[in-house]
């Protein structure tokens, strides 16, 4: 695969002053594709709609990267009643934070995005969940979404077209467990952020029991690029198998961290070396968490050739989850590390299934108890145990984003682990 990233200018975030503005957008070819969509000889169906982002293969940006045509493909044929599309903007897992870059540089893409899903699937209301510390990015996003009004993009008989749409935005209350999908929905309709059992699927049965989908923001903001430019050109960016263009937020030991517009397929080291100016120092990487903070850790010494797609991350034995790129250098113990991540998943752990409300707090407490030097070596296969015991147990994921961080962490970086126990049983002799 070769990716001629250096050529690359960025078509999600383009570099046009005054792009959050409406008129700019509009003159820059905004609502291009909407109107492509809802008018005149162009005018497309649905059903043709739906085919055309699944024949693009948009994964999801917002971690489980399902093909977003496919995911709409499940709605079922409107009933009369109404229906609802969810975007998740909530943002909240540690090492991601690409999607603001979208609220503040470029609102209207994902607006126009989310009102040709809406036609797509025949949906009335969008919602638009926005973590409540993103006071300032909820702001520019009503004012985005105000704006759109007025040209009548939203609203009755949007383009003289017949279909009508709304959208409000939903601040969240700071809830990490309100990214996930069900859950966003228990918060939508004002109740507390536990996760459904499911099936069903909210498809079937979403918000208010009615069919919905949840699409991350920056997942939207890729539809109107394949319908201005067609499915084959979009696949033709970046990874076969995982194509178009990606926010990487990259963070850590790096000389220049932000958010970078590039292909995916991107190698790792690319990324790191010449993207984000390598490490400051000259210090060697020792591990990278690909894709935000729930991602199996990878050792800096085995990047060789691993890309920043769903297929190239999976060899490697991580995921691409929200391209967010957390770099961490030698000097840095990964007890520590660890430590750090568990307990935020102990915090934010809703409490609702038993094997994540307890196993999050033995993670953290056994790996302070490492941290401060009063492990034992029967304390990491404690770990391991505790980690085995919460996969796939509960009725979310937040379980498996907690236990996967440790237990490859034990698997990758054992040595760091052991040194400290060994220190206790030294100082026992």
């Amino acid at each position: 695969m070769n990716i001629d990233w250096k050529n690359y200018k960025p078509i999600l975030i383009p570099a046009i002053k005054d792009l959050h503005k409406i008129d700019v957008y509009e003159k820059n070819g905004g609502y291009k594709a909407l109107k492509k969509v809802l008018s005149g000889k162009s005018k497309m169906t649905p059903e043709e709609v739906v085919n055309e982002v699944k024949d693009a293969n948009i994964r999801g940006r917002g971690g489980a990267g399902f093909n977003a045509g496919l995911k709409w493909s499940f709605m079922p044929k409107p009933d009369g009643g109404p229906r609802y599309l969810a975007c998740n903007g909530d943002e909240s897992e540690p090492g991601t934070f690409k999607d603001r870059k979208i609220f503040e540089y470029n609102p209207h893409s994902f607006i126009e995005g989310a009102i040709i899903a809406a036609y797509a699937m025949q949906i009335q209301t969008i919602y638009v969940y926005i973590r409540g510390e993103y006071r300032d990015f909820i702001d520019m996003m009503d004012v985005a979404i105000s704006d759109a009004y007025k040209k009548g993009y939203l609203g009755k008989d949007i383009l003289k077209s017949g279909f009508s749409v709304d959208m409000y935005t939903h601040m969240g209350a700071g809830a990490y467990i309100c990214g996930e999908e069900s859950s966003l929905m228990n918060s939508l309709e004002g109740k507390r952020g536990y996760p459904r059992v499911k099936p069903p699927f909210p498809a079937q049965k979403g918000l208010w029991g009615r069919p919905t989908t949840i699409n991350n923001i920056e997942t939207l903001a890729n539809v109107p690029l394949v319908i201005n430019n067609g499915a084959k050109w979009f696949k033709g960016i970046g990874a076969e198998t995982h194509p178009g263009p990606v926010l990487y937020g990259i963070s850590g030991h790096v000389n220049r961290p932000g958010v970078y517009e590039y292909p995916t397929g991107m190698l790792l080291t690319d990324l790191i070396n010449e993207v984000a100016g390598g490490v400051p120092g000259g210090k060697k990487v020792k591990a990278v968490v690909p894709g935000g903070s729930s991602t199996p850790p990878l050792r800096g010494d085995s990047l060789d050739g691993v890309r920043m797609d769903a297929d190239s991350l999976r060899e490697a034995g991580s995921m691409m989850g929200t391209a967010g790129i957390c770099v961490v250098d030698e000097t840095v113990d990964m007890v520590d590390f660890t430590w750090r991540i568990s307990g935020f998943y102990h915090h934010e752990s809703c409490g609702q299934c038993t094997p994540c409300r307890d196993g999050t707090g033995w993670l953290e407490k056994t790996l302070d108890k490492i941290r401060r030097g009063d492990g034992e070596m029967r304390d990491i296969d404690l770990l391991y145990e505790i980690c085995t015991k919460m996969e796939g147990r509960t009725i979310c994921a937040l379980a498996d984003a907690a236990a996967w961080p440790v237990r490859y962490a034990l698997d990758r970086f054992r040595e760091d682990f052991e040194a400290r126990c060994k220190k206790t049983v030294y100082a026992l002799a």
